[in-house]
């Protein structure tokens, strides 16, 4: 064994590449072998990390729960316990933090056995009503599968002692790049660009140039490996030798050490070191280079400059408020989901990013600088993980319209045997939506709770949702609910019985839509729409003479679990970021709110919606129920828990629900609103009547556009006429107030009787 693991490690050394050893059988036994292994190839525990409970040998151990804190960092060796767990996105980040010429060790259950061994990883593939004998074995049979195929990935038998795979590839000698020539009009140092290792790294520190203009944002985006960390910290170096005060956040400062690690060689290069006085900050003769954490980094005044490494990790309402300082700023991230946090920063914030006056730079780093091109680890992990799934091309779908799109189920099995079509379903998914990451893989192949309908143009999938079921719950589960437990994979339910206090939510039986993407080159052509109504269509009528959605005889296990357990789907919900689009979105598709969450989405730095669409009786019992609660409480909440939340938004949610806003103005109070739009009134004196008069117009569209907004800002939000008058780029508090009374006649001439008229009659005599 120790011959064959010292000619492993001597060609990952000899190549760059990394090597990974697949170590299967019991865990006594895997644990011996990892010792074995670390010793033959002359790793010290020093330089590896176990990401495991147990205590394997001596190393950095994280459980696998923390595997984030590999995030930004570089590790000879990397060991990934999966005997308790097997989560996808801890294996993800155990690969990417291995360096070229290490070792990326996978300890599992015997291959034969592996797939079908329930973990705590499956426990959490099952919500109720399911249990875990209800979720598959597709992934792991994927994972065994890909790594029995690959190149470089070697596998031993820990119980039988012998290899199944030495994972020799025997590569031919491999030639030396020359470093890259500085750019002609580089102002940075010469040796900045000296110590650049790829031509992507000099072409990323160049557009980091750009952070001596106030107004200049720069993102650089890259895989890991591809020196984007080494990269800011060359500029920060660069920055502070020229006297600037250089920010650095990150999720933590272990993710950031590359940034300090590189900054402080590039100084000692360059002259300007001063000194390393604590782990932090890193000094120049003038300028220095030191650490937040974001929160404090957004509220930090002295800084100069702001470099945000791993910023894919960090939630969209905290990057917003880095952009909001008056400075320059950097972000690096990593693309294909290493990270599993999700894609908040390439889906929701870089479009907030351009729409700032800043000027927005963004290079791409292609080039493996940690390791060579090609590595055979990397190039498992992509295609295991399904990191490089991609929508399908663009030339292949320009024609989609709903005329030309068939209406399919993509059954788990379909996926698992057709690379082609999981590449395409999971990279639409990835492409559109921010929280998609690699523990969905598994979601999508084992979960018994989903199912996928989709659109298929010329055999290309152009649209795709991912639907699960929620509620079915017994009896004394939603009583348990009630009282205070939580229940997982059951969003709608979860939330309308233990915070909204509807007793009975979790008893009918919901589909909620979780995931919903249409192919970028596509959209705005009605797609979506198409894809909703076909799955409203098929669920109405399930359990009748409806047919199964696609031409496959594999049958889908949700729909079939559904159908044994008697009835239809009672509805169909979703909950999403709230943004006006999205709302309009939904509210055309047939859905209806059924409330708004106070706090915002760590991840994308919104205010949650959750709406409603019946199917039966006991959906629209359900749905009648929650609306009638949320337009009895909204006005209370808009005033408080919901007072920051974006005027559009309000006023979209507003126009979704189910039922009408009562109208219950006594005569003096409509003389009060009356006297305030056509005479000397203020709405001052008696909000009450404007009130309800906003939540009826904004809701019946009687009010739209800039109206609406505004009188959601300050009737409903109670914001002064000061703030309003700058939210929306009045000239002066007084001319907003004109405005608003304008507002407010449109209201009095849509709702106002007798009483009203007669008194806007008053001030309109001459």
């Amino acid at each position: 064994m120790d011959a064959t693991v010292r000619e492993l490690r001597e060609e990952a050394r000899s190549t760059n590449e990394r090597r990974a050893i697949l170590v299967h059988g019991s865990r006594a036994n895997c644990y011996a072998v990892v010792r074995s292994v670390l010793d033959a190839a002359d790793i010290d525990g020093t330089d590896t990390t176990c990401l495991s409970d147990g205590d394997i040998c001596p190393a950095e151990h994280l459980g696998l729960g923390r595997s984030d804190e590999l995030l930004g960092r570089t590790r000879e060796a990397v060991v990934a316990d999966c005997h308790d767990s097997c989560r996808p996105n801890a294996l993800g980040r155990a690969v990417g933090a291995v360096d070229g010429g290490g070792l990326l060790l996978v300890l599992a259950p015997s291959l034969d056995d592996w797939p079908t061994i329930d973990d705590e990883f499956t426990d959490q593939l099952a919500p109720p009503p399911f249990d875990a004998d209800d979720v598959t074995d597709r992934f792991r049979e994927r994972l065994v599968s890909t790594t029995r195929a690959h190149r470089g990935i070697a596998v031993y038998d820990a119980d039988e002692r012998n290899w199944n795979d030495d994972g020799r590839t025997c590569p031919a000698p491999r030639r030396p790049t020359p470093p890259p020539e500085p750019p002609d009009d580089h102002s940075f140092p010469t040796a900045i660009y000296e110590a650049c290792l790829t031509t992507d790294q000099r072409d990323a520190v160049h557009a980091l140039e750009s952070l001596r203009d106030r107004d200049s944002a720069v993102v650089v985006e890259a895989d890991r490996g591809r020196g984007k960390s080494a990269a800011a910290g060359l500029a920060a170096a660069a920055l502070a030798a020229d006297g600037r005060d250089v920010l650095v956040t990150a999720p933590s400062y272990r993710n950031a050490a590359e940034v300090f690690d590189r900054a402080e060689t590039t100084l000692e290069t360059l002259g300007s070191f001063a000194s390393r006085p604590a782990e932090h900050p890193v000094l120049a003769d003038d300028g220095r280079i030191r650490y937040a954490p974001p929160p404090e980094a957004s509220t930090d005044s002295k800084a100069d400059v702001l470099l945000v490494d791993e910023a894919a990790a960090i939630p969209v309402r905290l990057l917003e408020s880095l952009v909001a300082t008056d400075r320059p700023i950097a972000f690096t991230t990593t693309v294909h989901g290493y990270e599993g946090a999700g894609r908040g920063f390439d889906v929701r914030f870089r479009e907030r990013l351009a729409d700032t006056d800043r000027t927005v730079h963004t290079p791409t780093l292609a080039a493996p600088i940690r390791y060579a091109s090609c590595d055979p680890v990397e190039v498992w992990a992509f295609r295991a993980l399904c990191f490089d799934a991609r929508p399908p091309a663009t030339p292949l779908v320009t024609d989609a319209t709903p005329a030309t799109a068939e209406y399919v189920q993509l059954h788990p099995d379909a996926l698992l045997d057709d690379d082609h079509l999981l590449r395409e379903t999971f990279g639409l998914l990835v492409a559109a939506h921010y929280r998609t990451e690699p523990d969905d893989l598994a979601r999508l192949l084992d979960g018994p709770n989903l199912t996928v309908r989709a659109l298929r143009h010329d055999g290309h999938i152009v649209a795709v949702a991912l639907l699960g079921w929620e509620g079915g719950l017994s009896t004394d589960r939603c009583e348990r609910i009630y009282e205070g437990d939580r229940v997982a994979g059951n969003m709608l339910p979860d939330l309308l019985t233990s915070q909204l206090r509807d007793p009975e939510a979790g008893i009918p039986r919901g589909l909620r839509v979780v995931r919903i993407a249409v192919h970028e080159r596509v959209r705005d052509r009605g797609l979506g729409s198409e894809l909703l109504d076909s799955i409203r269509d098929e669920f109405a009528s399930l359990g009748t003479s409806a047919p199964r959605a696609g031409d496959s005889d594999a049958q889908d296990s949700l729909a079939v679990r559904h159908e044994r357990a008697g009835g239809s789907f009672d509805y169909l919900g979703v909950g999403f970021g709230a943004t006006p689009s999205l709302i309009r979105f939904w509210r055309d598709a047939g859905y209806r709110t059924v409330h708004l969450s106070t706090t915002r989405n760590d991840r994308s730095g919104e205010h949650s919606a959750l709406l409603v669409q019946p199917l039966t009786d006991a959906g629209r019992e359900l749905l009648d129920r929650n609306d009638t609660w949320f337009r009895r409480r909204i006005g209370a909440v808009l005033a408080d828990g919901l007072a920051d939340c974006e005027p559009a938004v309000v006023a979209g949610t507003l126009r979704a629900v189910a039922g009408e806003f009562p109208l219950d103005l006594t005569e003096r109070e409509w003389r009060t609103v009356v006297s305030a739009a056509y005479g000397p009134g203020q709405y001052e004196f008696a909000p009450r009547p404007f009130r309800a008069l906003a939540l009826r117009g904004v809701a019946d569209g009687v009010v739209s556009g800039e109206d609406a907004v505004l009188l959601v800002s300050k009737v409903l939000q109670c914001r002064s006429w000061e703030t309003v008058a700058d939210d929306f780029g009045y000239v002066s508090a007084r001319r907003c107030a004109l405005a608003f009374g304008e507002a407010v006649q449109t209201l009095v001439d849509a709702y106002g009787g007798a009483v009203a008229t007669r008194e806007r009659d008053r001030y309109r005599e001459p």
